[in-house]
């Protein structure tokens, strides 16, 4: 019998430097009914201490993932079975990174950073690599919401075996901004699985930062052939599943 990769992509509030709070809302969703099962669990851009790239939160809340602080938080995952793949800020060898750190049994396996920074991301540190990783012998990598931009950083995953591509993001938008973007985030999602035949798998925030932001999402999951097979409602915290094959 094949096996296959079950993935949940998580569509949460924007927390912003309350690292307690994510933590529960991380065991909070490996809770729910719907995440029975899964393999994978992902969560948005920088969820972990919030997406506020200014040097002065950064400073703040970085982590270093060697570090026995985040030996407290790895040891409060620990307990949870999917391999969670979260979004955070990572402090290392004197710069900062926008991460995604991958998680399984409180150990962490691996780290992809953001390759392509907008010009806000300037405190940041580009990363270089384009890690891959098999959970139930499915190949998957990571793109970081911009990225997605680049066809380059999605096929450097393919190039490898990438039979998925799981996508951090964090669209918490001025509202000109939300609106414009609102239908075209699954656009260029769509091209990047078109391009290189993987499942394209998102997860964003939702909700509201004051009255100047609004962040819709998507938060979806998008076939090889480019159609949107699922999603999470605009403005509702959720969370959509797939099953992925292994071929």
């Amino acid at each position: 019998m094949r096996r296959t990769l079950r993935v949940g992509a998580c569509q949460t509030p924007e927390l912003l430097g309350d690292v307690p709070a994510a933590l529960t809302l991380i065991e909070s969703f490996a809770a729910r009914p719907e995440a029975a099962g899964l393999d994978v669990l992902l969560f948005p851009e920088c969820f972990l201490q919030g997406y506020l790239p200014t040097p002065e939160h950064l400073s703040r809340t970085a982590f270093d993932l060697a570090s026995p602080e985040f030996a407290t938080i790895l040891a409060r995952l620990a307990p949870i079975r999917p391999t969670l793949i979260i979004g955070m800020i990572e402090r290392r060898d004197g710069a900062w990174f926008n991460t995604a750190a991958v998680i399984a049994g409180g150990t962490v396996l691996g780290a992809y950073r953001k390759t392509h920074l907008i010009d806000g991301e300037r405190a940041f540190t580009a990363g270089t690599g384009h890690p891959v990783f098999d959970v139930n012998g499915v190949r998957f990598g990571i793109n970081i919401c911009y990225d997605t931009r680049f066809p380059s950083a999605a096929a450097a995953v393919a190039a490898q075996g990438g039979r998925v591509l799981l996508v951090p993001s964090q669209n918490m938008l001025r509202h000109p901004s939300a609106e414009q973007w609102k239908p075209l985030h699954n656009t260029i999602r769509a091209e990047r699985a078109r391009e290189t035949g993987m499942w394209v798998i998102s997860a964003d925030v939702t909700g509201r930062r004051g009255s100047e932001r609004i962040g819709y999402g998507p938060t979806s999951v998008i076939s090889p052939s480019g159609a949107v097979v699922a999603q999470v409602e605009t403005l509702t915290v959720g969370m959509v599943t797939a099953e992925i094959p292994p071929e």
